[in-house]
C-alpha cells in the first residue's frame, strides 16, 4: 500500500506539501481545489497556492468546473500526464526495449530492438539502448511532452549507485559502466540515467499497478532465461547489504545438476528458466526456439501447443511446474509473503503452472495453509521490468515536484495561479 506524508510544518514543508498534492492528485484524478484539501489535509488558501506553484511548473492543468450541487461551481484540477515522463529500458537476453510511462501512471509507449545481447557485447549493446531511448525521447517530445530520467532493467547484480553492472550471467557482462555509456552516446545528463535488477523494478511495476498493488508483503518472480526475486516487506523493497538480495535463480537445488550461465552447477533457473522449458518443449530446430521471435509471440506459440494437447509440451509444463512450486515453497518459508506473483513466461502458461506451484507449496511449506501465501500471476508479463524502470524513473518528480523549472513551464499556468 502506497503510503503518502501527511502535511509538514514549516521546516521544508512546502516542497513536502507539493510532493503530498501531486500524490495525492495522482491517486484521485480529477478533483476540486476544496476536495484537494479534504483528501490532503491541508488548508484551502494552502491548497490554492500549491496548485499554482504546481501549475506554474507546467504539472497540472485546468479541467472544468464541478456539475451540479449548491453554490459556485468548483474549478477542478488534474495533472498534465506528459508533462513530466519517465523511461524504463529493457536489458533483455534477446533484446532491448524502452518503455514511456507519462505523469499519471499510464504507459504511453513501447519500443523493442531484437538483439542478441550475449553475442553483441557491452558496446553494441549500449548503442542499442541509446538508438531506442532516442526514439521514445522523439516520439514524447513530438507530443509536447518531456521526459525526467531513465532507469535500466538488469537481469543481474547493478551497484547501489545505479551507475555499474557488476554481473549479469546470462548477459556474459562484467563490471560494465552503463550509465557512463549511455551519457556518452546520447549527451545527457549523468543523474539523468539510473538501473537496478530487473526483479526489483518488475516487483515495484506489480506494487504500483498490478497483481501486488494494495499488499506489503509479497515476491516477485521472473520468469525469462534468468530467474530472480523482488520481495517487498511492509511495503519496501528487501535489497540486502549491497543490494544483491533476490537473486533466487541461483540457489542450488540440484548439485549434479546442469551448468548455469554462472559457472556453477544445479542453479534453480536451469531447472524453470525459460530456456529449460524450451529445451524441454521443443527441438533446437522448431520455430518456437528462433531467437528473434518476440517473447509474447513465443509464448503463443506454446499455449497453443498446450491447449491442442501436445503431449511433449504438456510433459515440459508439468517438469517446469513441479521445479518452481518447490522453489517457490523455499521463498515462502523464507519470507512468508501474503502473495508470490508469477511473473515473464509464468504468467503467460498460468493455467499449467499456477495451480501445481500451490500444490507444492501447500505440501512444502511449514506454517500451515502456506503462512497465507496466496500464488498468482503477474498482469504485467514480459514488460513488468521495464514499466517498473519508467516508474522508478519518475520518483524524481514524485519526490520532488520542485526538480521540474518553472521558467520552462510557464505557458501551461493560465488561470491556474492564485492571486
Amino acid at each position: 500500500m502506497l503510503r503518502y506524508p501527511g502535511p509538514a510544518d514549516r521546516t521544508g514543508s512546502r516542497r513536502a506539501n507539493l510532493v503530498l498534492l501531486l500524490r495525492t492528485l495522482r491517486e484521485q484524478g480529477q478533483v476540486s481545489r476544496a476536495q484537494l484539501a479534504v483528501h490532503s489535509g491541508l488548508s484551502k488558501a494552502t491548497v490554492s497556492s500549491l496548485v499554482g506553484d504546481l501549475a506554474q511548473r507546467g504539472l497540472v492543468r485546468p479541467a472544468g468546473t464541478t456539475a451540479g450541487g449548491q453554490g459556485r461551481p468548483g474549478e477542478l484540477v488534474e495533472l498534465r500526464p506528459s508533462s513530466a515522463c519517465g523511461v524504463g529500458l529493457d536489458l533483455n537476453v534477446e533484446h532491448v526495449g524502452a518503455t514511456v510511462m507519462d505523469l499519471t501512471g499510464e504507459v504511453l509507449l513501447r519500443r523493442q530492438i531484437a538483439c542478441d545481447v550475449p553475442a553483441s557485447g557491452p558496446e553494441r549493446v549500449l548503442d542499442l539502448l541509446a538508438e531506442a531511448l532516442a526514439g521514445v525521447l522523439g516520439d514524447v517530445q513530438a507530443r509536447g511532452g518531456w521526459v525526467v530520467g531513465a532507469t535500466v532493467a538488469v537481469p543481474g547484480l547493478v551497484d547501489t549507485d545505479g551507475a555499474v553492472v557488476r554481473f549479469a550471467p546470462r548477459l556474459r557482462w562484467r563490471e560494465v559502466a552503463l550509465r557512463n555509456g549511455l551519457a556518452a552516446r546520447t549527451g545527457l545528463a549523468l543523474d539523468f540515467f539510473g538501473a537496478d535488477n530487473d526483479a526489483n523494478l518488475a516487483a515495484i511495476a506489480e506494487h504500483h499497478a498490478g497483481a501486488a498493488a494494495g499488499l506489503d508483503d509479497f515476491v516477485y518472480l521472473t520468469g525469462d532465461h534468468g530467474v530472480g526475486a523482488g520481495a517487498f516487506s511492509r511495503g519496501e523493497l528487501v535489497r540486502g547489504h549491497l543490494g544483491y538480495a533476490g537473486e533466487v535463480g541461483h540457489m542450488t537445488l540440484d548439485p549434479l545438476g546442469p551448468w548455469c550461465s554462472c559457472g556453477r552447477r544445479g542453479c534453480w533457473e536451469t531447472q524453470v528458466g525459460l530456456g529449460a522449458l524450451l529445451h524441454a518443449c521443443a527441438t533446437p530446430d522448431d520455430p518456437v526456439r528462433d531467437p528473434a521471435l518476440d517473447p509474447d509471440s513465443r509464448m503463443a506459440l506454446v499455449r497453443a501447443r498446450a491447449v491442442s494437447g501436445d503431449r511433449r509440451t504438456l510433459d515440459a509444463l508439468h517438469q517446469i511446474g513441479a521445479a518452481l512450486g518447490a522453489g517457490v515453497a523455499v521463498l515462502v518459508n523464507l519470507f512468508n509473503p501474503a502473495a508470490v506473483v508469477l511473473g515473464g513466461y509464468f504468467a503467460a502458461l498460468p493455467e499449467w503452472l499456477v495451480e501445481p506451484v500451490r500444490s507444492e507449496v501447500a505440501a512444502r511449506v511449514l506454517a500451515e495453509g502456506a503462512g497465507g501465501a496466496t500464488i498468482v500471476a503477474s498482469r504485467l508479463g514480459f514488460q513488468a521490468p521495464a514499466t517498473g524502470g519508467a516508474a522508478h524513473a519518475l520518483r524524481r518528480v514524485l519526490d520532488d515536484p520542485a526538480t521540474v523549472p518553472i521558467e520552462e513551464h510557464t505557458e501551461h499556468t493560465e488561470g491556474m495561479v492564485a492571486p
